[in-house]
């Protein structure tokens, strides 16, 4: 069994469309990215990227490389999953926390569970993904961005049974 934390955060800013766990999601601002600023998806990457320790989203990714600039996310989410899956590892469960002042997500949730479950070929019910505010609190806390964390666990299998 193998463990894996992954961070990320982003402003609000620019004209991209705020999108999260693969949700385009309405709202005045979109956020700062080179990527389409995924935050979720990012912070997911690198969750799985610990657990297997296999580096990190901007290593792998990194911003300065034209081939990621506005790319989606979930195409990277799907190359670190496979690589992954090639060393017979298979997801126990994931646990994904947003934490925003605003844009309210919670109508949206079902739907980035899907997505996540979808891209990573699981069941959705391995997959939570929930939010809360910074009460307030510091830059989140004045609507200047959005963080998120998302944790995994993950066991080596020698039957890659995805859908188990």
């Amino acid at each position: 069994m193998r463990i894996g934390y992954g961070f990320d955060i982003h402003a609000f800013g620019g004209i991209k469309p705020l999108i999260i766990g693969g949700v385009q999601i309405p709202h005045n601002q979109g956020l700062i990215a080179h990527s389409d600023g995924d935050l979720l998806i990012h912070s997911l990457i690198d969750a799985l990227l610990g657990a297997t320790a296999m580096g990190d989203i901007g290593t792998l990714f990194p911003s300065e490389d034209e081939r990621y600039n506005n790319i989606n996310s979930r195409i990277l989410l799907k190359h670190v999953w496979k690589s992954i899956y090639l060393k017979h590892y298979r997801i126990c469960n994931i646990d994904i926390t947003i934490i925003t002042e605003t844009p309210k997500i919670l109508s949206y949730v079902f739907l980035m569970r899907s997505n996540i479950a979808s891209d990573l070929n699981i069941k959705v019910e391995k997959v939570s993904v929930k939010s809360t505010s910074s009460k307030m609190i510091g830059c989140i806390g004045r609507k200047e961005g959005i963080a998120c964390q998302s944790i995994v666990m993950i066991v080596k299998s020698k039957n890659n049974n995805l859908k188990k």
